[in-house]
């Protein structure tokens, strides 16, 4: 067990029971449960509020923690955009590689741009594919600065084959207001969401990684989970589902 690990467990109490939280995974027949839909009635099909549904106790908090960052170091992927830059070294367990250290403001932009660019490539693209784009782009513009001085052709040309052009532009247009702003990169969600481009679920990214904003991040994976977890019928494609989740 990693030394990370073992700092974790010590923060946190010790759950009186996981049957509540592990149930549904590991097989136990659970009922499966509907969320209500605007037209339902408030008794007519005994359907329940989401927000009744997710609630999860101190105890199965710490359970969900604990079994999630233990998994992390076991099994996470050695990427570029986990990395400063690309000559440091990588190892899960040695690093406990989810209990970032503390780092000075210059890194933690570096790491927030780093993050920005990731989430971007990876939006409707798969990992194995953005990981060779992401090199040549971080070797290209290195920093926020750097991009900033780019044009919208030499963007499009780093881009070629990744699709979805716009996802570039916003990146550029981003770089460029943040720059022009002062060049310090945006350490809230709130603020996060002022660039363009950056919705919900990438300033949660990026705030939560870089900056240790302690927020929501949602997708469909996300919905995936919570669904098991708390037996509810949930689509983890119906945008209007990963919203009631938010």
């Amino acid at each position: 067990m990693s030394k990370a690990t073992t700092n974790r467990r010590k923060n946190f109490k010790e759950p009186t029971t996981a049957a509540s939280v592990t149930a549904p995974i590991a097989g136990k027949r659970t009922r499966v449960r509907k969320i209500k839909k605007p037209h339902d009635s408030e008794n007519g099909r005994g359907a329940e509020d989401i927000e009744d549904l997710l609630r999860f106790n101190g105890d199965e908090i710490a359970v969900m923690r604990v079994s999630l960052l233990d998994w992390y170091d076991r099994n996470c992927r050695d990427l570029p955009w986990r990395r400063l830059d690309s000559d440091s070294s990588f190892r899960c367990e040695e690093k406990g590689s989810s209990e970032w250290k503390d780092l000075g403001d210059e890194d933690e932009e570096r790491r927030a741009y780093g993050v920005w660019v990731s989430e971007v490539m990876l939006q409707q693209t798969r990992v194995a594919t953005v990981i060779d784009y992401y090199n040549r782009w971080m070797d290209k513009w290195p920093s926020i600065h750097h991009l900033s001085l780019a044009s919208l052709e030499e963007v499009n040309e780093m881009w070629a084959g990744l699709g979805y052009y716009r996802r570039a532009r916003y990146l550029l247009e981003g770089a460029k207001k943040i720059t022009e702003e002062g060049g310090s990169f945006p350490r809230t969600v709130s603020s996060l969401r002022k660039v363009p481009g950056i919705g919900n679920y990438t300033a949660g990214a990026i705030a939560s990684i870089a900056f240790k904003e302690a927020v929501p991040v949602v997708d469909g994976n996300v919905v995936r989970v919570l669904s098991r977890l708390k037996a509810i019928s949930a689509n983890p494609k119906d945008s209007l589902m990963v919203k009631k989740f938010w």
